[in-house]
């Protein structure tokens, strides 16, 4: 199992995001977990803009799931369950179709479908760190 923990500010944002994508190459589910404005969105676009996505990267709350291509046409989904009310949401918006499309797929508030993430996915938790406003972030393979 791989584990990577960084303690980053904003302007390193590009190189964790270049950094994680290249060690979880085969890897397509992304889980975010942390508090509300912890950095999932902001830590998503970097990801995005690392993977040359064109279009303009923003947290689908009220849509569930955005789609984005990438210059070489080729799509990443990106969700927020944050507004999710019951598992039944999920099933509609048929989830399973994005996630088993080997498509990437980058997840914000996973805990509240953590039961259908697949068996093999990307844990990253991000937390503020107080003191100074910079964040840690915790990657895992599950």
């Amino acid at each position: 199992m791989n584990h990577r923990s960084h303690h980053i500010t904003l302007d390193k944002l590009p190189e964790i995001a270049k950094e994680i994508i290249d060690l979880y190459k085969d890897e397509r589910i992304f889980a975010f977990f942390g508090n509300m404005g912890a950095g999932k969105t902001t830590f998503i676009k970097a990801i995005c803009n690392y993977l040359q996505v064109e279009d303009i990267v923003c947290s689908p709350t009220f849509a569930i799931v955005n789609e984005y291509h990438t210059n070489k046409n080729e799509s990443i989904f990106h969700f927020d369950f944050y507004r999710l009310k019951t598992i039944k949401e999920a099933f509609d918006i048929g989830y399973e179709d994005y996630f088993y499309s080997g498509n990437y797929c980058f997840i914000e508030w996973s805990e509240k479908i953590a039961e259908l993430l697949p068996q093999n996915f990307v844990k990253i938790q991000i937390e503020e760190n107080e003191s100074d406003g910079s964040r840690s972030i915790i990657c895992e393979k599950k």
